[in-house]
């Protein structure tokens, strides 16, 4: 490995924790609900606002990080964001109501939205062709370690809230475990802070800023001197064509000849979202307590989630580029639709007590659907969405068409967060399940029908293919 790849791994790395601290704010709630619910008397509507808020923030935050970074740079965003994520996690923590909990909750949102977009920019922007792919894959790969991360956090948190040992009982974590968990953040935001500042800024803000000697240096720790004047070069020429193109708007998007790439992008936005995944990784804990197993085996179960999660999506970045999108997204929609309809099956059993405690479940069925669950999306809707995203939209309006079709993504994502526990308890999980099945099959047959396979073809090939011309 040359010095110049080892500077840009340890660079991307670095940059690539926002995405760790994406997935850890997003996820960390899931071990929080079942206990400001009773403390702060909340209905289910309040319970899911207080973990769908965080999202709204986030969408927000996403349409307006690119702009402001393409003004004041890539590294200032991201260490507000890592300010935003260190914030958040401490008022959380010491929230003394309802209100507090959730502004401090929507402050965060900011820090996810921006580490969302920013972060994979970035990387793009630094790495050399050669292992480009792969090194923004990093940032993918950070979220769902987040998410794991953050499942295991709430675990041992919980663990040690009911052990014998000292300094946790003086730091009265079995009377704070929530706050615990929610506060445990801010260390690996702190850090994140201050490994940013050995980070440079990006080498293609500064050419946009006219500082190329600024540029040229960075460029030249990244592949050399020879080849770094070449890409300078390259970027110049770039950010020239840009200046020259005629910007697409969002009323080119809406033309006849849109029409298919449009249908296909708005409706993998939607399936991505409507077949529940951010139902399972924000209430896992609350889902398996469901199934009559106990707060302490419901904590370690969601650990398994996080477990899946990462391992599928692992299987997914080696596969996407060998098997192609299509086959994926068919085997991964194939996979969640049968596990939501198990799961279904599975709590369709159950019958409720008098206290309204669910019982005749099996358990074990359950894990085994929830599991699956998470594995199909890990391998299809989750990373192959925003790979179709990329590819689909044309050159010209590429950049609007993904932020309208992500805009849609993040407010599907809000809705099934927010109405989650309303469906819980006037639905039932096995209602609940059914329509979330239901939507994957529907799904499958969509992208069956529709979907068309990217793999191996050029950006002009496909826009010649996909975009009608008349």
């Amino acid at each position: 490995m040359t010095p110049g790849i080892r500077f840009t791994m340890r660079v991307a790395l670095t940059v690539a924790l926002g995405g760790f601290l994406m997935g850890f704010d997003a996820s960390v709630i899931s071990g929080v609900v079942g206990f400001i619910e009773p403390e702060f008397e909340l209905s289910k509507f309040e319970l899911g606002w207080a973990v769908a808020s965080l999202t709204l923030t986030s969408t927000l935050a996403m349409m307006l990080a690119g702009p402001i970074s393409d003004r004041f740079g890539r590294r200032p965003v991201l260490k507000v964001a890592a300010l935003l994520f260190t914030v958040s996690a401490l008022a959380s923590a010491v929230a003394p109501d309802y209100i507090t909990l959730v502004a401090a909750r929507m402050l965060g949102g900011f820090g996810v939205g921006a580490a969302l977009i920013i972060a994979p920019m970035y990387i793009a922007e630094i790495a050399p062709p050669s292992v480009r792919g792969r090194l923004v894959s990093f940032n993918q790969l950070n979220i769902v370690i987040g998410i794991s991360a953050a499942y295991f956090s709430n675990y041992l948190i919980l663990s040690l809230g009911q052990s014998d040992l000292g300094w946790a009982q003086s730091l009265r974590i079995a009377d704070w475990n929530w706050r615990w968990m929610l506060g445990v953040e801010a260390l690996p935001a702190i850090f994140y802070f201050f490994a940013l500042l050995f980070v440079p800024e990006s080498p293609r803000w500064l050419v946009m800023r006219g500082r190329t000697r600024d540029a040229l240096d960075i460029m030249e720790q990244v592949s050399g001197p020879e080849q770094a004047n070449t890409d300078l070069q390259a970027v110049q020429q770039s950010l020239d064509a840009e200046a020259n193109e005629e910007k697409g708007s969002l009323k080119d998007l809406f033309q006849p000849a849109m029409k298919l790439v449009l249908t296909i992008g708005i409706s993998v936005a939607i399936l991505q979202q409507i077949t529940g995944i951010n139902s399972v990784f924000f209430y896992a804990p609350m889902i398996f307590e469901q199934s009559g197993i106990g707060t302490d085996a419901a904590f370690m179960q969601a650990v398994l989630v996080g477990l899946v999660n990462l391992v599928f999506t692992v299987t997914a970045i080696l596969l996407i580029d060998k098997l192609g999108r299509r086959p994926l997204m068919l085997t991964g929609l194939f996979i969640i639709a049968f596990c939501m309809l198990l799961l279904a099956y599975g709590f369709s059993s159950a019958s409720y007590t008098d206290s309204g405690e669910l019982m005749g479940v099996n358990p074990v069925l359950i894990l085994i659907g929830i599991l699956g669950f998470v594995a199909g999306f890990a391998i299809s809707l989750g990373p192959v969405m925003w790979v179709l995203f990329s590819e689909l939209f044309p050159n010209r309006i590429r950049g609007i068409a993904i932020s309208f079709v992500g805009l849609i993504n993040s407010s599907i994502s809000f809705i099934v967060q927010l109405v989650f526990p309303w469906e819980l308890e006037n639905f039932g999980p096995s209602i609940t399940f059914l329509i979330y099945g239901a939507f994957a099959v529907a799904g499958l047959i969509f992208v069956w029908r529709t979907l068309p396979e990217t793999k191996g073809r050029s950006l002009e090939e496909l826009e010649v293919e996909l975009v009608s011309r008349k």
